[in-house]
């Protein structure tokens, strides 16, 4: 190596005025160079292993991290602030499907019912017009979708307006 690192300085020195004070540093830089890239490479990394299996990472009340271990109900929040990983940056890192959920199932189903509670994902009500001469400026059509509409609302009271569909990541079909 010894002979590698003079044929280099040799030929670099050459074709490139340098200070005769300059010549010891870069022969040492050129020989550290050349022994870092003889090294052995580096040891392959041991394949990836979760705190927790990934079946079992995902419990109605929380979604465990892959990362750590610890249960969350929200984990977007949880990667990004304390493992520094975007959601797409986790499921790639763990090789998990674009299914795989990020929020509790639980606590999205009571988030989605506090939604539906204070009235969002509705359009806003028309405002009530004079009496007859609204019913009298309706076409059919509108008075059907008006007649539609309580039809929905009563069947909004008596059944949840939306069901959030069961993936293989759900545990029961309920």
């Amino acid at each position: 190596m010894i002979n590698l690192t003079a044929r280099i300085v040799a030929a670099y020195l050459g074709n490139n005025p340098v200070a005769a004070s300059e010549i010891p540093d870069l022969i040492k830089a050129t020989y550290n160079a050349l022994a870092s890239a003889a090294a052995p490479a580096a040891k392959p990394a041991e394949p990836l292993q979760p705190s927790v299996p990934i079946r079992k990472s995902v419990t109605p009340d929380a979604i465990i991290c892959l990362e750590c271990g610890r249960p969350q109900k929200m984990l977007k929040r949880h990667l990004a602030s304390a493992h520094g990983l975007t959601v797409d940056d986790y499921r790639s890192k763990w090789s998990l499907p674009a299914d795989y959920p990020m929020v509790a199932p639980n606590y999205a189903e009571h988030r989605s019912q506090l939604a539906v509670k204070i009235g969002l994902g509705r359009k806003k009500a028309a405002p009530a017009a004079a009496g007859d001469k609204a019913d009298t400026d309706r076409t059919d059509v509108e008075k059907a979708d008006v007649e539609k509409a309580d039809v929905d609302k009563a069947d909004a009271d008596s059944k949840p307006r939306h069901q959030y569909p069961l993936s293989r990541w759900s545990r029961s079909a309920e």
